[in-house]
């Protein structure tokens, strides 16, 4: 059977994207095997269409219908693939739901990931975004990606720095990686585990439960209870996480923010750059709890925007660019979504 037989057309996505916006793929094929993709991109016609690769719907909004095809990565596998005397190498594909692979990876005795616990989305989104929570990005741990290069028709792998992370990016993001489909992730988890407690709000919930040296699955239940007290769950109010990344700026620029504003929360970076807490500039521009449209602030978190009931990317969009143009009026600082507009 041909690997485009399965494309189905007019398909409905209002349940493959976290917010729940309701939208329609003019195409849409459910990629289950590797296969599939060598046959898309091997079609006259298919291979010069607009696709849209889509995971866990995690970090998009739709603001309209897509006329392309939206091949849904549902590639599925986990393993430990080897150990060394350093590391252990555990592997997931593409499709794999992110935090039932990180609690995998605990239950197996593999520690390392346990600050991502309960991120929303898969696997092969988490390196795109290189997602990050409690101290950790995925670029902290991460070995290698197996991708399908969609321009020469080949798979290959692509260690860690060929990725070329940076906050919230990578490679996968940018111009020269837009042929670069992943399949697999690799991850090189520490045999000599430590907790990373580098997060106060995670440090102080674990001394807050007399854990002094905390197991990697006391540490993941804490990040759970962290994140479901302070993040709606997608499932009950449509949302995409944090909207908004954390704006890094110079040091001489917080410095003068903070003559105006003392209470300004800002983390220093290593190369002497400031990141400020998006959340915080959101909530003192007075939006937390407010709405525009079926759209809304988030009442216990202003960095997340939520669907309160048959919003549109519209609605979404247009109460991101108020809170925008706000934040820049009192603060001079430019927020970027994080979600990807289509």
């Amino acid at each position: 059977m041909s690997s485009l037989s399965a494309i189905q057309y007019d398909f409905p996505l209002q349940t493959l994207n976290t917010f729940g916006i309701a939208a329609k793929a003019h195409a849409y094929l459910r990629v289950t095997k590797t296969e599939q993709l060598f046959g898309v991109y091997a079609d006259a016609i298919w291979a010069t269409s607009s696709k849209l690769i889509l995971g866990g719907g995690s970090n998009l909004l739709f603001t309209q219908d897509f006329s392309g095809l939206v091949l849904h990565m549902d590639l599925r596998g986990r393993e430990h693939v080897r150990s060394d005397a350093m590391h252990h190498y555990v592997r997931a594909a593409a499709g794999e739901n992110w935090h039932a692979f990180v609690q995998w990876t605990l239950v197996h005795g593999y520690a390392g990931l346990e600050n991502l616990s309960l991120i929303p989305g898969t696997a092969g989104a988490a390196p795109i975004q290189n997602i990050g929570a409690y101290g950790i990005e995925v670029k902290d741990v991460l070995h290698s990606v197996t991708v399908f290069d969609a321009g020469t028709r080949s798979t290959r792998e692509m260690l860690a720095a060929e990725c070329r992370f940076g906050y919230r990016d990578s490679i996968f993001k940018q111009p020269e990686g837009r042929d670069l489909i992943v399949l697999d992730v690799t991850f090189a988890l520490p045999r000599a585990w430590q907790p990373n407690l580098r997060y106060a709000e995670l440090a102080q919930a674990l001394a807050q439960q007399n854990l002094a040296a905390p197991t990697a699955q006391q540490v993941a239940d804490t990040v759970i209870a962290i994140r479901r007290r302070k993040l709606p769950d997608p499932a009950q109010i449509g949302n995409a996480g944090s909207f908004f990344k954390n704006p890094v700026v110079s040091g001489a620029q917080c410095a003068a923010l903070l003559q105006q504003f003392p209470a300004l929360v800002h983390h220093r970076q290593p190369d002497g750059s400031e990141k400020l807490a998006a959340g915080w500039l959101i909530d003192q521009c007075g939006w937390k709890g407010r709405t525009l449209g079926a759209a809304g602030v988030y009442p216990q978190q202003a960095l997340v925007l939520v669907n309160q009931g048959g919003a549109t990317g519209a609605e979404v969009v247009a109460l991101a660019r108020a809170i925008q143009a706000d934040v820049q009026a009192r603060y001079g600082v430019l927020l970027e979504p994080e979600p990807v507009f289509i």
